[in-house]
């Protein structure tokens, strides 16, 4: 085994052991691209070796997915498999783990129809709606990581090869996740420590409002009275920590609905279903979103906005 070997297999075992935190007869869902076989059957190892019941694999694959954009109508889009919905409703309420593994090329779907990926991602939301608020409250154990791919590589490493792009990006991918490290375990209880520091902190100040003032941003943020910030890990409703994201480095809240005020600007490309959204700018009054601009990818940033009601705040 190789070095490059050996730290993909303390990857997926960190993956298991701290993402998800695998339980003796529980079920484990992988959601990956057919790109990450390699890393998706390490996890699955590792995870029958913590004594994973079952290990349940939902492949995508970036080309299938883009032919269907090119291709399919409309209505296919404003529809979503009852039966994928169905099993991810029915393993969350049996108490199920998932792992959700993400390595797409950040340009999979440019210059696709932006109302048909609209609509696929309303028809998801729906049909998705009772898993996800299993996920959201952490009802269930989850977590999201990512693996390397080429065309996600050489859009961070244009320079390289893509050999040279793709052993750049796992190494970074190594590196945030904490799995190059000799005990990832001991460095994730660590990481979630100090963050839990910061967290008594910000509760023990009860701030009222927040203020971020920086170029092209100058927003208020009003936070309800009773708010409480969390941050790293959590607790799934059968008393299991996990860590839902690897890397984070995040503590947050939730913001006054009606309390949100002025205008915030990315300072990264952000990468959303398939596309790249850059340099944009979001304006708000009284808590709800009244203005988009992006030099790139803004008809994708509007719909996402405009999906419902909800998602103008």
């Amino acid at each position: 085994m190789n070095s490059f070997e050996k730290q993909l297999d303390q990857y997926a075992k960190t993956i298991v052991e701290v993402g998800v935190n695998v339980q003796k007869e529980q079920e484990v869902v992988v959601s990956a691209s057919t790109e990450s076989a390699d890393l998706v059957r390490l996890v699955a190892k590792h995870a029958y070796e913590r004594g994973a019941k079952n290990v349940h694999i939902r492949w995508s694959d970036g080309v299938l997915a883009r032919l269907k954009y090119e291709h399919a109508p409309q209505d296919v889009f404003e529809q979503f498999p009852e039966w994928e919905a169905q099993m991810m409703e029915t393993i969350a309420k049996r108490g199920g783990a998932f792992i959700t593994i993400l390595s797409e090329s950040p340009d999979l779907l440019r210059g696709i129809d932006s109302k048909k990926i609209a609509a696929q991602q309303k028809a998801a939301g729906s049909a998705l709606h009772t898993y996800r608020q299993y996920v959201q409250s952490d009802k269930v154990a989850w977590t999201v990581v990512g693996a390397a791919s080429k065309d996600w590589a050489k859009k961070i490493f244009p320079d390289q090869t893509d050999e040279e792009a793709v052993a750049l990006l796992w190494d970074q991918i190594f590196k945030v996740a904490r799995a190059d490290q000799a005990d990832p375990v001991e460095a994730w209880k660590k990481h979630d420590e100090l963050l839990n520091e910061k967290v008594k902190i910000l509760n023990e100040r009860h701030y009222h409002k927040l203020h971020y003032d920086a170029p092209g941003t100058d927003l208020t943020i009003e936070l309800p009275e009773q708010h409480i910030w969390v941050g790293a890990g959590s607790v799934s409703e059968r008393g299991v920590s996990f860590m839902a994201n690897m890397p984070t480095e995040e503590v947050f809240t939730v913001p006054k609905k009606d309390g949100v005020n002025g205008t915030v600007s990315s300072t990264k490309p952000l990468s959303y279903a398939g596309n790249i959204i850059d340099e944009f700018t979001l304006t708000f009054e009284n808590g709800r979103i009244v203005d988009v601009k992006a030099k790139e990818g803004e008809d994708i940033l509007t719909s996402l906005v405009e999906t419902d009601e909800g998602s103008h705040y």
